[in-house]
C-alpha cells in the first residue's frame, strides 16, 4: 500500500522548511508521494515551482505534486482558469460560502479543514451530497489538532468527528493530511491512520484516506494532463 500526504507547506508559502528538507523527511517516513501547497501570488510561480519540484522528485526518489490553495472566491476563480497548469486544487476551509463553492466545483480536489476557526463544523448534508457528486475530498488536518490543546482541541476534534460522520453517511471521500509547515511536523502514516480511527473511521477507511483517496486524485491529475482534456466532463474526441 502506498501512502501520500497531500497538504504540506514549504518556504514557498507559509512553511519554514525547504522543499528538499520536507521531501527527504517524507521519503524517510515511508511516503510514496507528497503535495506541496502554496498560494497563487502570480502565474510565474507555477513555472518556478514546477522546475524545482521536477528536479527534486528525480533526485530524492519521491513523487512530488504541486497544489495551489484558494483562500477566497477571487483566488478560486483564477486557479480554475489555470487548472491545467498544476496538479492539485485545494480550497482553504472556514468561510461557509467558500466551503459551499468548493464542493460545487468539479475542478476542486480538496476542501481543507472546513471547520477551521468556526463554532460549527462548516459542513452539512447538502454540501456532502455536492462533494460526492463532484468528487471533492474533505480534509482532516492533523496540524489543526496538533497545535491546539485542552478544550480547544476537544472542540476541534468534535467538529471534525461530526464531519466524518456526515461524510460516511453520504459516501464523501475523506483525506487526512499533516498540514505541516516544517519537515518536523510530517507524521508517520500510521499516526495519521490512528487519528482517523480516533475520529470515527474504521481501520480500512482510515487507510484509504492516505492511500486510495490521494491515488484517485492522481488519476485525475493524469487525466487533466492529457492533451484531449478541456475541463471536467469535456474532452476532444
Amino acid at each position: 500500500m502506498n501512502f501520500y500526504d497531500f497538504h504540506v507547506h514549504s518556504e514557498f508559502s507559509e512553511g519554514e522548511s525547504t522543499i528538499e528538507e520536507i521531501a527527504n523527511r517524507a521519503k524517510l517516513l515511508g511516503y510514496k508521494g507528497i503535495c506541496f501547497t502554496t498560494y497563487l501570488d502570480d502565474k510565474n510561480k507555477i513555472k518556478k515551482t514546477k522546475e524545482i519540484v521536477s528536479k527534486l522528485s528525480k533526485q530524492i526518489g519521491i513523487e512530488i505534486f504541486i497544489g495551489f490553495e484558494a483562500r477566497n472566491m477571487s483566488e478560486l476563480d483564477k486557479l480554475i482558469r489555470f487548472r491545467r497548469e498544476y496538479d492539485v486544487l485545494l480550497v482553504k476551509g472556514s468561510d461557509l460560502l467558500l466551503n459551499r463553492k468548493a464542493v460545487e466545483t468539479k475542478e476542486v480536489d480538496i476542501l481543507t479543514h472546513p471547520e477551521y476557526n468556526r463554532r460549527d463544523s462548516g459542513f452539512n448534508h447538502v454540501m456532502a451530497q455536492l462533494a460526492t457528486e463532484n468528487n471533492v475530498a474533505i480534509e482532516i488536518n492533523f496540524r489543526e489538532i496538533l497545535n491546539s490543546s485542552k478544550n480547544t482541541r476537544a472542540n476541534i476534534m468534535h467538529k471534525i468527528k461530526t464531519n466524518v460522520e456526515i461524510c460516511k453517511k453520504y459516501k464523501v471521500p475523506v483525506i487526512i493530511c499533516s498540514g505541516s509547515v516544517t519537515h518536523w511536523q510530517l507524521k508517520d502514516p500510521k499516526i495519521l491512520i490512528s487519528m482517523g480511527c480516533l475520529l470515527g473511521l474504521e481501520l480500512k477507511e482510515a487507510k484509504k484516506t492516505i492511500s486510495e483517496i490521494p491515488e484517485n486524485i492522481i488519476k485525475m491529475i493524469k487525466e487533466r494532463q492529457d492533451e484531449k482534456w478541456i475541463r471536467p466532463g469535456v474532452k476532444v474526441v
